[in-house]
């Protein structure tokens, strides 16, 4: 496939002195612009551990992802943990073994931290992680591997918060946290003192690192929500969790926002700057100003449906996905879901990949493992996609409502440059008419099946300003990239390919 070595360009590319933090592209800001070029991150990755879980072979594990061409990961700081079990997950990165879990505060003399080993001095910080998550990060540039280092979490359950390193059994200060609903508010009690001297610590301790950035809480919604959209109200036995979005609380907003502010002043001595994310909703929201922190560029949702992206593509920012799972163990489900997102607008794409695992750090965990899926074969057609973006001249790639005028039998998800390229993602069944809106010139098109890469049909049509041709025969779902070969005033030789200048 003749996108393979764009693509690996962008991978093999070294770090050099002087290169710059990832940032949000400055033509296009809902892209990244990394190491010279216009990026999209797109992976399948694992469930947040592979610092915290002193079992876990990260080394592996990121050799791994640039081998298979994922370019992006998302690790939780240690401020939490999962006790086994959690969440259905049966081999969880997340969720280490006794006394296996490696936190950033340092374990004290004192035995009794309910998820093994001694309680943790939430005076000091650990050496031991700080040098394991910088190890961590230079493995991940060296592969080529974007960060996501999410600092906080929500505590879901007594469950979670049995293990929490806030918990007052857990830490010798005792800490006295009035309730853990409360604990991601500014209504935290002495927890808020200790919220920031560790985001002090580590965005002051990580400031040389380029492939990096901070999403301030992940899913801030279960502990400190109001319900709001049903989205499919015909189901009226389930207005909750998977069919309405739980819209996180102004509470909770003011809290995350104190901590945006906190990174924003912290990185102005040091020498880099590092975006912040905020993580927004589940599947979809029309964002307001009072949704998120001044200070994030990147909005990220999780289980996203494609209006996530353009609702919200005015706020030029990146919309992101760093979070989907829970539609089962097939594939097809998340392909679909990343290429309706990144063709609506969306920069960022994370699905949960529970092949990967302690013992299984190359992703080959057979069979099942929690909620989700996975693996080889679904990292190979996230990949594809990858590719397909990045084959375009992304910076000038935007979602293009008017592209499609009619696609027979399929529903269209299209972007452009409004003027020499555009790249289309079709769902359903093949072989109907498919009529464009584009300038007048010739277009090479070149029709490629997600699920694989391989070139379906290749084919040059002449617009007029419209094009129409029959679609490929294919079943399920089909990309198409059309580039001009030659502007308008050329001649246009005639295809072979049933179309026709009609200017309907």
């Amino acid at each position: 496939m003749r996108f393979t070595v764009l693509c690996l360009v962008v991978m093999l590319a070294p770090s050099v002195a002087g290169a710059q933090v990832i940032s949000l592209h400055p033509e296009n800001p809902h892209w990244f612009s990394w190491r010279g070029k216009t990026t999209a991150l797109v992976t399948s990755a694992e469930h947040y551990g592979a610092v915290l879980n002193l079992d876990f072979d990260y080394r592996t594990y990121l050799a791994t992802m640039e081998k298979e061409g994922m370019n992006y990961t998302r690790i939780f700081s240690g401020s939490y943990v999962e006790p086994a079990g959690a969440f259905g997950i049966e081999h969880n990165t997340l969720a280490p073994a006794r006394g296996r879990f490696l936190a950033p505060w340092a374990r004290s003399e004192q035995p009794g931290y309910e998820g093994g080993g001694n309680k943790f001095d939430l005076d000091r910080f650990s050496p031991q992680y700080l040098d394991r998550l910088k190890d961590f990060l230079a493995a991940a540039d060296r592969h080529g591997v974007v960060v996501e280092l999410t600092l906080f979490c929500s505590t879901y359950s007594d469950k979670q918060w049995a293990v929490h390193p806030f918990h007052p059994a857990n830490n010798v200060q005792r800490l006295q946290v009035p309730a853990w609903k409360k604990l991601h508010t500014l209504d935290n009690g002495p927890a808020m003192t200790y919220q920031e001297k560790l985001v002090r610590w580590l965005v002051t301790e990580l400031n040389d690192f380029d492939n990096l950035f901070y999403e301030i809480q992940n899913e801030p919604w279960p502990d400190n929500h109001v319900m709001g959209e049903v989205i499919n109200p015909y189901m009226t036995d389930h207005g909750k969790w998977p069919n309405a979005v739980e819209v996180t609380t102004a509470d909770s907003v003011a809290w995350q926002a104190r901590i945006a502010r906190l990174i924003a002043q912290t990185e102005p001595p040091l020498p880099k700057k590092h975006l912040i994310a905020q993580n927004i909703a589940n599947f979809r929201l029309a964002v307001s100003r009072q949704d998120f922190a001044p200070e994030a560029s990147i909005l990220n949702f999780h289980y996203v449906y494609p209006e996530a992206a353009e609702w919200n593509y005015g706020w030029d920012r990146v919309i992101g996905c760093d979070e989907t799972g829970f539609a089962g163990s097939g594939d097809d489900a998340y392909r679909q879901e990343a290429w309706r997102f990144l063709l609506s607008g969306g920069g960022l794409f994370n699905g949960l990949d529970y092949s990967f695992a302690v013992g299984h750090e190359a992703g080959d965990l057979p069979g099942p493992n929690g909620p989700g899926g996975g693996g080889k074969t679904l990292r190979k057609q996230l990949h594809v996609l990858r590719e397909f973006l990045e084959s375009c001249d992304l910076q000038r790639m935007r979602p293009d409502n008017t592209l499609v005028t009619h696609a027979d039998g399929c529903a269209a998800y299209a972007m452009s440059d409004s003027q020499k390229q555009f790249a289309i993602y079709l769902v359903g069944r093949g072989g109907g008419e498919l009529r464009l809106k584009a300038p007048a010139g010739k277009y090479g098109l070149e029709w490629i099946d997600p699920r694989d890469g391989k070139t379906i049909r290749t084919d040059e049509v002449p617009s007029n300003g419209r094009i129409i041709l029959t679609m490929p025969q294919f079943q399920g779902e089909a990309a198409v990239k059309g580039t001009v070969v030659l502007p308008t005033g050329h001649s246009l030789s005639t295809s072979n390919t049933s179309h026709s200048p009609d200017s309907r």
